[in-house]
């Protein structure tokens, strides 16, 4: 079960998976799918076969459609077994050098501007009361936009880091307080980011 057929494919002809690729059923999933669609996925299971899930980038069930799949397979008493592999979520927080031991994944931040700042003006209000360490992700194409919302309205002390395409040859991971990312403005177009920022 896989977010892209034709990505999953190159994937597994690359790892070497053991069964020949014609011979494997592919499912692509989408975050709209229903439930009876859902529990389509899981009648190899019920019939004694193995499925395995996979995200298109990042960790299956983490900010992944994949987790209503798993939820189906636990409600119909199916063993679910998690395969170690990584999380760009956990290793940007692994990297970060921001407060690992409390921390909140929020997701997808507001679109709406507005919306944005306030949710934003409310996470840094929160890790500064708790000091936590909030998390958050955004499409690429709004990298700009939402780094921008953060500069603008974050104080000059709280710190953030950015870590685009990680584990990739290109990855940059760096954490800089606000003040001096405002001087540094980075080229996040088109690059998968998860943004990491402590109140100082």
């Amino acid at each position: 079960v896989v977010e892209n057929a034709k990505t999953a494919r190159q994937w597994l002809k690359w790892y070497g998976h053991p069964t020949e690729l014609r011979q494997l059923t592919i499912w692509e999933m989408k975050a709209s799918d229903r439930r009876e669609e859902i529990l389509g996925y899981l009648a190899p299971l019920l019939a004694g076969n193995n499925v395995g899930l996979m995200s298109e980038a990042g960790c299956p069930g983490i900010a992944d459609p994949g987790a209503n799949v798993v939820r189906e397979a636990h409600r119909a008493a199916i063993r679910v077994v998690p395969l170690v592999g990584p999380s760009s979520i956990l290793l940007a927080l692994m990297a970060s050098g921001l407060n690992g031991q409390r921390f909140t994944f929020h997701g997808y931040l507001p679109v709406d501007r507005n919306e944005r700042v306030k949710t934003i003006t409310e996470l840094e209000q929160r890790s500064r009361r708790d000091d936590e360490t909030q998390i958050f992700i955004e499409t690429p194409y709004r990298n700009a936009a939402l780094f921008q919302a953060l500069v603008d309205t974050c104080q000059r002390e709280a710190l953030l880091c950015l870590a685009a395409d990680v584990t990739a040859d290109d990855e940059m991971i760096i954490t800089r307080t606000i003040g001096e990312w405002r001087k540094n403005i980075p080229d996040l177009e088109k690059r998968p980011t998860v943004f990491l920022l402590l109140a100082a």
